[in-house]
Order: C-alpha cells, then sequence, then structure tokens
C-alpha cells in the first residue's frame, strides 16, 4: 500500500522524519486502511498551534497535538486514487515539557503524539 506522508517543519527544530513516517504507516494500516493514502504531519511552535486551536476549536492556549481531518465536511478534497486523511500538528516547543516531565525521550514523544492524531484521523476518540 502506498502511504504518503508529507512532513513540514517550522524553524531549525529536529526530528526524526523516518519515524514520524514509520508510526503514520503503521498506524494507518492497523486502522484497516488499505487504499493509498496521505497524512501530513507538521511540526510547529507554540504560537501557530495556539492560533489554530483558538481558531479551529475556539479554545485559546496551547496544545500538544491537533488532527485535522480532510475526509469530513463538505470542501474535502477527494481523489479516485488516493485518500487524503487529514493533518496532524504538533507543537514542538510543548512536547520539550511533555518529554521532560514524562521522563521521555522527544522522539519518542512525537512518535507517541503523532500516533494519537492519526488515530484521530482514523475516527478514534478518546
Amino acid at each position: 500500500m502506498d502511504i504518503s506522508v508529507p512532513i513540514y517543519i517550522e524553524s531549525r527544530y529536529k526530528v526524526n522524519r523516518k519515524r514520524i513516517k514509520q508510526v503514520v504507516s503503521d498506524t494507518v494500516r492497523k486502522g484497516g486502511i488499505v487504499t493509498p493514502v496521505e497524512v501530513s504531519v507538521a511540526i510547529v511552535g507554540n504560537r501557530k498551534i495556539r492560533a489554530l486551536n483558538k481558531k479551529y476549536r475556539n479554545i485559546d492556549k496551547t496544545t500538544n497535538v491537533l488532527s485535522f481531518s480532510q475526509i469530513e465536511g463538505k470542501g474535502s478534497p477527494r481523489s479516485p486514487d488516493k485518500l487524503y486523511l487529514g493533518d496532524v500538528v504538533i507543537s514542538y516547543p510543548f512536547v520539550i515539557l511533555e518529554a521532560a516531565s514524562e521522563n521521555m525521550l522527544v522522539d519518542d514523544k512525537i512518535a507517541e503524539l503523532v500516533e494519537h492524531g492519526v488515530k484521530h484521523l482514523l475516527g478514534e476518540h478518546h
């Protein structure tokens, strides 16, 4: 199965792109998707994630991860040959704080949040 994972990294944040792509692929496969799929991942700063959280959720604070589904709503892009699941946006500064407080490696925390975000795109909610 073809899984495309475009990754956007704001600033000079250090992330393991290969691991992010692997986590997305593994999570999508476990979710039972069998068609070609695309999930984009953005690693941003606190200002950007706060602005997104305020604009789309009406919550004026930073958060660790946001998911934006492309398969919900009327204006979703459609392609007969690829399923655009959506976008996962992660705040790198927030991840640094969480990883330190949870005694985790930053890459492990990012992987956990990418998986969490993709699960939301697949319809799993908590």
